[in-house]
């Protein structure tokens, strides 16, 4: 016995079921399927292990700045510092708690998310037809199939009858599969498999029998899920630059410490003291606030999201799709409604375009752009009610209010047609009630029904393919309803036409039952049928989608569809959505890409906007192709064959109400309303992210760089130092608090998605903005010594002149916070009072500032003490000065067209 073949596809049945031990009428054995449960184990896919609690709490600590608050936090301890340790530390532990809640809450909405379970299955084991649960299924196990259920393991199909199984979730393919049992080609594609069964799809018609092949793991959905542990957990756009900005820190702050141990040693001071100014140095030019600004600002990203319907998984993804240059969508469900729906009609020589989409019936039946008068072509009111007749689906409202299909999607879009003209399933089956059908078979590919009462003569109507029934047809009917002659060159030539537009082309006709005949069979429908017209049915895209892809091309973002669908019908929906002009999209089939090389794929990727036909290894490679080539690629898809790309991915977006479990295991961000919309939202809210948290870095950074640059001054100049560490520390956390930390809550600016999208290679501060953090630390600097000097002369204490220097520092932060908030236009451009948080944060921080300079307590704890109204005029006058400094360094900015960005 050799199970969980990876080709069963191309065997003859005699082989394949010699080759796994069993019978076909008796099935396995009961002691031999208990063998074989030992041996091959459950039919469960492998969980993927989960990371312990204690785990992800620690990994929240796992960051370079991390590390840098960590080391500060031990070496205050060993200096005795307890107060400035436990504050340091306790920023620290704030900002791992945000992240790790934030996760553990992302990831328990994941889990309340639908999932895909299979609980029982029927087979036949010693001759006898059991309901087992389907995770004692074994290869070999002969399994029974009807409409309604889901696919328990990957079988191979022994007897069928007119089966029909969905297979979107697994290879996009939109409409359901009808399945056949002769060998196929050894090379034949996952979608072109229409002799087999695969786990989790669903029968929606017919019957049919299997036998097992492969279980658990060794199954195509424990096969991509495989694929998905082969995907490597790539680092974020963000967590990237800030970990490169980190170590860039890192580097600077030793440095400059470093410096200032030894000119503090070469200048004959106590070695000792020199350590404790050096550690003091390093601690104020730590950013203590941008870790939990990080944390924040990516959390109100989150909070954004979930009022948008999506649920973000980690952090960092909320900011990577403000970085994307490429989305690659899947069609069916995402950029589709995933609801076939009748376009075109073709009957008694017209062309009839039907507007609407989906299943309801809201649309009209228009003939040149005028609508139609129902009645006035028989043709066409036939052809209608062919379909409308000739159908074994129904149309449901569920408990939601939703109108959903409980058959074949492709027959309710004809039930939806027929509704859209007037015609009532219930008036018309109760005049034409149906006394027999001849179901649809691969073999005859047609599907017919008759009709009548207790008169004569009875009616037959048949829909099929068009080949099929033009063979058997000998006229046409009219417009008039008159028989006509059939022009079967033309037919095709129409059929033709409509299916290069992308449309799936059913045709109808009928027939009077012969006189005296019974029952309806073949015979009946061979010949003299009258020719009715022609339906084009499509899978229509989302409204909202259009808009969507029409947003993210105006915001510099290429959108590439990727789908299991034909060619023809994916350029078709391509060309609707607005992927470019029917000449501008290029589309590549899944055979075309197998024969490329990895440099050539990427070429190729680069370069076409339609996948077809394509494997879930295929998405794999299209994605590290992307990305091969710089792109910060976004992945969207709701089936198990998105999975791994969705995990490749920089950012996996999978669909929430459709979406499979595996998908939404992959992904980063999960859609609750599988809405295509939703994803130029996230791009807009991770570009308002990313802006939010430069303006924060942007203002923090010359605080610390300028408190840096004091120290090293003093030290150099062998002066007495304008700040004490203590007091460096007050600056940096009350300032981060209500004056950074209001930035996050900054609105996105108005020409937000009118940008292209952030090069991946450039860094978080550009060479504008790395300018402007260096002039405002050389004010500060500058200022600090001046005002601490112009103080002692004019006979100040030093905690005097120092309670000046601290003042001035949160003053020109202040002055300066009404600069960040935007990189190109002044505060009055953006409207002085469109964040309300930075006038709260502002009168607050000047408040504490008071208390800061004028409490008892406060003069004790930080060494300040009482200065007089003269100092505060200079020091609102130097803080003035910045301002007026930094507006100046924009406006030249924007002369010379050199955006910050």
């Amino acid at each position: 016995m050799t199970p969980h073949d990876p080709s069963p596809h191309d065997q003859r049945l005699e082989d394949l079921l010699a080759n796994l031990g069993t019978d076909a009428t008796m099935g396995l054995a009961q002691p031999e399927a208990e063998k074989r449960l030992r041996q091959f184990g459950p039919n469960q896919l492998t969980a993927h292990k989960r990371l312990s609690e204690w785990i992800r709490f620690l990994l929240q600590f796992h960051q370079p700045l991390i590390y840098i608050l960590l080391a500060a936090t031990g070496i205050t301890v060993a200096l005795g510092e307890w107060v400035d340790a436990s504050v340091i530390f306790g920023v620290v532990f704030i900002n791992a708690i945000i992240g790790y809640l934030q996760e553990a809450k992302a990831e328990k909405a994941i889990d309340a998310l639908a999932k895909m379970v299979i609980t029982e299955a029927t087979v036949r084991r010693g001759g006898e037809k059991l309901r087992i649960p389907s995770a004692r299924l074994v290869p070999g196990d002969v399994v029974l199939l009807q409409s309604g259920d889901r696919v328990p393991a990957d079988l191979r199909l022994l007897h069928q009858r007119n089966l029909q199984i969905e297979e979107a979730a697994l290879t996009g393919e939109s409409v359901p599969v009808e399945k056949q049992t002769a060998p196929l080609p050894t090379d034949a594609i996952l979608a072109e498999r229409t002799n087999l069964a695969f786990t989790g799809t669903l029968v929606t018609y017919g019957q049919g029998e299997g036998v097992v092949f492969a279980t658990a793991d060794q199954t195509e959905m424990g096969r991509i899920a495989g694929l998905i542990g082969t995907a490597e957990n790539l680092q974020t756009p963000l967590t990237r630059k800030i970990a490169r900005f980190s170590r860039l820190l890192l580097y600077v702050i030793l440095g400059l410490a470093a410096v200032t141990f030894i000119v503090g040693l070469a200048r004959g001071e106590s070695w000792v003291e020199m350590f404790m100014a050096a550690v003091a140095l390093a601690v104020g030019a730590i950013p203590e606030g941008l870790p939990a600004a990080l944390t924040i600002t990516l959390a109100i990203g989150v909070a954004r999201m979930a009022r948008r319907r999506a649920i973000i998984r980690k952090l960092p993804a909320v900011e990577t799709l403000g970085s994307t240059t490429v989305i690659c969508s899947d069609k069916t469900g995402t950029l589709t409604q995933n609801q076939m729906t009748v376009q075109e009609i073709h009957a008694g020589g017209r062309l009839y375009h039907v507007t609407g989409s989906g299943y309801e019936a809201e649309g009209k039946i228009h003939f040149e752009q005028a609508p139609v008068i129902i009645g006035e072509n028989v043709a066409l009111i036939e052809t209608l009610g062919a379909g409308l007749l000739c159908n074994d689906s129904r149309l449901v409202r569920n408990d939601e209010g939703r109108t959903v299909v409980q058959g074949d999607p492709t027959e309710a879009a004809l039930i939806v047609a027929a509704q859209k003209a007037g015609l009532s399933e219930e008036e018309m089956s109760g005049r034409l009630p149906r006394l027999e059908v001849i179901p649809f078979e691969s073999e005859y590919q047609y599907m017919a029904t008759l009709h009548g009462a207790d008169r004569e003569p009875k009616m037959i109507y048949i829909k099929g393919a068009v080949e099929a029934l033009l063979e058997r047809c000998a006229h046409a009917l009219s417009e008039e309803g008159d028989r006509a002659p059939l022009d079967k060159a033309l037919v095709l030539r129409n059929a033709e036409a409509m299916a290069a537009r992308g449309l799936r082309v059913l045709a109808f006709a009928r027939r009077e039952m012969p006189s005296g005949q019974r029952d309806l069979e073949h015979e009946h429908v061979a010949a003299e049928l009258t020719f009715l017209g022609l339906q084009g049915k499509l899978d229509p895209p989302r409204p909202e989608a259009i808009a969507a892809v029409a947003k993210c091309r105006a915001a510099g973002i290429r959108v590439k569809m990727i789908t299991g669908d034909h060619a023809l019908t994916a350029k078709a929906i391509a060309v609707q959505i607005g992927l470019g002009s029917g000449a501008e999209v290029v589309a590549l089939a899944g055979r075309d890409l197998e024969a490329l090389t990895d440099e050539e794929l990427a070429d190729a990727a680069d370069r076409a906007s339609v996948f077809a036909r394509v494997a879930p290894e295929q998405k794999l490679r299209l994605v590290k192709a992307l990305q091969s080539r710089g792109h910060i690629v976004a992945m969207t898809g709701d089936g198990v064959n998105d999975a791994p790309a969705l995990k490749q991915a920089d950012i996996g977006v999978a669909m929430g109400i459709t979406g499979t479990d595996v998908s939404k295991e992959a992904a980063d961000m999960v859609l609750t309303d599988d809405n295509f919309a939703s994803i130029e939202a996230a791009v807009e809210e991770g570009r308002g992210v990313f802006d939010n948290l430069t303006k924060f870095i942007v203002w923090t950074l010359p605080t610390n760089f300028g408190e840096g640059l004091v120290i090293l001054a003093a030290i150099f100049a062998g002066a007495t130092l304008p700040i004490l560490p203590v007091q460096i520390l007050w600056i940096n956390m009350t300032t981060a608090i209500l004056l950074g930390l209001m930035l996050v809550f900054e609105p996105k600016e108005s020409e937000i998605m009118s940008r292209p999208p952030r090069d991946p290679k450039t860094p978080i501060l550009t060479g504008w903005l790395q300018f402007r953090i260096l002039l405002v630390a050389l004010v500060l600097l500058a200022g600090c010594f001046t005002l601490f000097a112009w103080e002692q002369r004019r006979g100040a204490s030093v905690a005097e002149a120092r309670t000046v220097a601290v003042n001035l520092f949160v003053m020109v932060e202040l002055f300066y916070l009404f600069n960040c908030r935007s990189f190109t236009r002044s505060m009055f451009a953006i409207g002085l009072f469109s964040n309300p948080w930075v006038i709260f944060g502002s009168l607050a921080m000047i408040a504490l500032q008071l208390l800061f300079t004028y409490l008892p307590a406060m003069n004790a704890l930080f060494h300040s003490a009482p200065i007089d109204l003269d100092a505060w005029w200079r020091i609102v006058a130097v803080a003035a000065f910045a301002h007026l400094v930094v507006g100046v360094e924009k406006t030249i900015a924007n002369r010379m067209k050199r955006s910050p960005r």
